[in-house]
């Protein structure tokens, strides 16, 4: 079948478009919905330092305004999420990090067995750390919105008390301080890793070293791993 001349100029503009020796791992919408929610993440974590630290509390001062932007950077935190809804390069992704293939029991196999070749840890565009990372810290997130909820309107849910919901908001919080550190020092092993989410490409070469499963077409969209 021949393909139009305005077929073929649109596909070689897109090419064109793509850096040599480059695959696109992320959109804009995709990369500024991450960095919009971790600079959220980390507002909500300084400002729940400066108000759970006496030391910090008393440096920094202005505890209702602290106390204040603490509640509603926690509110507005699943907005970036939201919004990227309407990209559908962001619902792709949401789609492949809600689906846990065979070989990422294989890739959790070969982390429990302390393999460090890539080759035994396979992975489609997301490994399967970066699956449980994504769902755990989403539903961590709602359970500290709903208990700080809670501890902003007091008596909102009667039959929870209030020294209950602050007892759940500190650990979880604590829990969550400790796996965006972690998360933080992952993404600082991995050079190329940051500049596919800083730039929104990576190179081919990295792509199938530690993402052997992922398959993306150059200049286009992927619709599975």
């Amino acid at each position: 079948m021949r393909s139009t001349a305005g077929s073929t100029g649109r596909t070689g503009a897109m090419e064109r478009r793509e850096p040599s020796g480059q695959v696109r791992r992320f959109s804009p919408a995709e990369r500024m919905v991450h960095r919009a929610t971790g600079w959220l993440m980390l507002l909500c974590l300084a400002t729940a330092a400066c108000l759970y630290f006496g030391p910090l509390a008393e440096l920094v001062g202005r505890r209702h305004l602290v106390a204040a932007v603490h509640e509603w950077s926690g509110i507005c935190l699943p907005g970036p999420s939201l919004l990227g809804l309407l990209s559908a390069d962001f619902r792709a992704d949401l789609r492949r990090l809600n689906r846990f293939a065979v070989y990422d029991r294989q890739w959790l196999r070969a982390v429990r067995r302390r393999r460090t070749q890539p080759q035994a840890r396979p992975a489609g565009k997301f490994n399967a750390g970066q699956k449980l990372y994504a769902g755990w810290i989403a539903g961590a997130v709602l359970v500290m919105m709903f208990t700080g909820l809670l501890m902003w309107f007091l008596g909102f849910l009667p039959f929870i008390s209030r020294t209950s919901a602050i007892f759940v908001h500190d650990c979880l919080a604590w829990t969550i301080a400790a796996v965006v550190l972690g998360h933080l020092r992952m993404a600082y092993r991995d050079p190329e890793a940051r500049r596919g989410m800083r730039t929104g490409y990576v190179s081919r070469s990295w792509a199938e070293r530690h993402h052997s499963r992922w398959r993306p077409a150059s200049g286009r969209r992927t619709p599975g791993d």
